[in-house]
């Protein structure tokens, strides 16, 4: 079997069954560990201001490298299974949320192909709100524009290499606004 890594951001800003965001956050990682997806590096937790501005809440933000044997697909369908056992409720898209979970990155794959990719990492943000994509885009499109994502991310991976852009995390954080960098701030 092949081991591959995979770059999860989470975050939550509502409550969950399991309390807090915070310990959400926590119980959500503790409950993605199985003996086909190991957490091997988690980042400190970060309040991070709710994406869009003004959708609700602040958030509780983290980053998680994690080992598995899943194939992408699957690990999607974890992501969500805990995602719905921590309250997820899907019915409004960036509207505050108990738990969400992101697949960000798979190892070097881009899927399901670089023109498709290209196509929604180029949507404008008013497209981008509007549109879902109905397959699993890798690495998530919107990476080099989050610093929620980034800056945990730079706690555990300062080197993962995007594998269209060429542009390591820390490459893609420095280039972002210093504002919105400094929005991020550690809770741990």
């Amino acid at each position: 079997m092949t081991v591959t890594n995979a770059l999860i951001a989470a975050g939550s800003n509502a409550t969950s069954p399991a309390g807090h965001p915070n310990v959400t956050i926590l119980s959500a990682l503790s409950a993605l560990n199985h003996d086909s997806f190991a957490i091997v590096a988690k980042s400190r937790l970060f309040e991070t201001p709710a994406f869009p501005q003004g959708a609700g809440p602040d958030f509780v933000n983290t980053a998680v490298l994690a080992e598995t044997t899943m194939s992408p697909e699957a690990v999607l369908a974890h992501l969500h299974a805990v995602e719905a056992a921590h309250g997820r409720v899907r019915n409004k898209r960036w509207g505050p949320r108990t738990l969400d979970l992101d697949l960000i990155g798979w190892g070097d794959a881009v899927r399901p192909d670089r023109p498709t990719w290209r196509r929604w990492a180029g949507l404008s943000a008013v497209s981008a709100a509007r549109e879902t994509p109905q397959e699993l885009i890798l690495p998530h499109p919107r990476l080099a524009e989050r610093a929620f994502v980034l800056v945990p991310l730079l706690d555990i991976a300062p080197d993962w290499t995007h594998p269209v852009t060429g542009l390591s995390v820390a490459q893609m954080a420095a280039a972002l606004p210093q504002k919105a960098r400094d929005e991020i701030k550690p809770l741990s």
